[in-house]
């Protein structure tokens, strides 16, 4: 049991540990979680990885041996599908197989809350202090167990929440084998999008890499838009709550970038403050105060974004990954819809534009990370040993204030930042930083590496 444990985003890890014994013990912590809220009937679902369906029947198994209804995906499906028909259907949480963006040798447990939202620290803390072995009613007294294609529904709404209306604009969209296949590229076309499809065939290996949409990994996208095929590509990780977007004129489109792009389309029609994580750019803020709004800073995780959006009233919330929400929709990243909302805001005007009008209002911006492996036995230790002995200056510019909110993230005197910080995912350190240049931002990363390495 001690190795359950919840990070950023569940339990996530390699199939030596992440094993069926471990996911019933999971399974019962959450039932008993359940049972402490009264709860009734909850959802399951899971990505297209080989293990996660057996994995899935065996959360099935428990959470209805211990007399809970339950509902299940009859397909491998999107998160935030899963996510949209918990707070849809007024269900009371549910639980979803999947490893998101992490290569195939890879599982993970995500937990969600009644309207749809990851999980909170509050819940995370108690599922892990309720870990024990199953322990099932009586036969008589199981729950049902209803297995449902979730899709119609979902689309349906998306439809009518964004009132898109995309009509022959020509898009490519990469499913990268993972749970999105059939779902975004539906959604679309459904919405009157010519789609042009790649990696939408089950592949459970992912075609032998990690379903992780960032721009080494899309190169055949990039080509279909840049070179005429396509007016705008899309891509989704494996289970499709994370998006990545290529334009024409830029290829593959920084997530910040796009993060900006639309919230400033989103504030054309509402209002609100947005919400964004330690890592993600300061463009979103320059946005914000344009418009008269404000910004949420918070730690890297879409559970600290969906609680800044609960707790600001916020029009939207994203971070630097991908992942981004409409709070009206769901308090989730949304890989699916959010593509849609995308495509509506492109026929409105290019995105290229968009992006073009933005960085000429306020700045050009650059951003990047890069990782450095730390066990994690290690990362605590590494944070304690940074505390107190960080440099007062860097590529000889001095340190204005460090932030510790997540890791430490350091401004410096020119108006960058540098953000070291331990992943909640993987046994690496990450070091992001944000400058005015592509080059300085490659510099910043350096120095952030031969800070962080003596102390592994």
């Amino acid at each position: 049991m001690n190795e359950i444990v919840f990070g950023t985003d569940g339990w996530r890890a390699t199939l030596d540990t992440f094993t069926e014994e471990r996911v019933r013990i999971v399974a019962q912590a959450a039932a008993e979680y359940f049972r402490e809220q009264d709860a009734t009937t909850v959802g399951v679902g899971y990505d297209a990885r080989e293990t996660s369906p057996r994995f899935a029947r065996a959360l099935t198994e428990v959470l209805a041996g211990n007399g809970l209804d339950v509902v299940v995906s009859e397909r491998d499906c999107p998160t935030p599908v899963l996510a949209w028909t918990l707070k849809d259907r007024q269900l009371d949480g549910g639980l979803v197989v999947t490893a998101s963006h992490n290569p195939p040798e890879y599982n993970g447990v995500k937990f969600l809350s009644p309207d749809g939202s990851p999980a909170g620290e509050a819940i995370t803390d108690r599922l892990e202090s309720l870990l024990a072995e199953p322990d099932l009613r009586p036969e008589a007294e199981h729950g049902t167990v209803s297995e449902e294609n979730l899709v119609p529904e979902y689309i349906r709404h998306a439809l009518a929440f964004t009132e898109a209306d995309i009509t022959g604009l020509s898009v490519a969209y990469d499913a990268m084998h993972g749970s999105g296949r059939d779902v975004t590229d539906a959604l679309l076309a459904e919405a009157g999008a010519d789609v042009q499809r790649l990696r939408c065939e089950l592949d459970p290996t992912f075609g032998g890499g990690s379903p992780e949409p960032t721009a080494d990994k899309l190169d055949t996208l990039v080509e279909r838009v840049t070179e005429g095929d396509a007016e705008l590509g899309f891509a989704n990780d494996g289970d499709a709550d994370r998006l990545a977007v290529v334009t024409p004129g830029r290829g593959f489109l920084d997530p910040n970038l796009l993060y900006a792009a639309l919230y400033e389309y989103l504030l054309e029609s509402d209002g609100g403050p947005a919400v964004r994580t330690v890592s993600t750019t300061f463009l979103v803020d320059k946005i914000a105060a344009a418009h008269g709004e404000e910004t949420v800073e918070v730690p890297v995780g879409f559970k600290w974004v969906a609680q800044g959006m609960q707790d600001a009233g916020a029009l939207c919330g994203g971070e630097e990954s991908g992942g981004f929400g409409i709070t009206r929709h769901l308090r989730n990243k949304d890989g699916v819809l959010i593509a849609l909302v995308v495509a509506a805001a492109h026929t409105e005007r290019p995105l290229d534009d968009r992006v073009d009008a933005i960085t000429a209002a306020h700045g050009d911006i650059y951003q990047d990370r890069i990782s450095v492996d730390c066990p994690d036995d290690r990362k605590a230790a590494v944070l304690d040993e940074l505390d107190g002995s960080l440099p007062e200056t860097i590529l000889g510019v001095s340190v204005d204030r460090v932030d510790t909110k997540d890791g430490f993230k350091i401004f410096l005197a020119d108006g960058s930042w540098l953000l070291v910080r331990p992943s909640g995912t993987e046994p690496k350190l990450r070091v992001y930083a944000e400058a005015d240049s592509e080059s300085h931002v490659e510099e910043l990363l350096d120095a952030g590496r031969d800070i962080v390495e003596p102390l592994v």
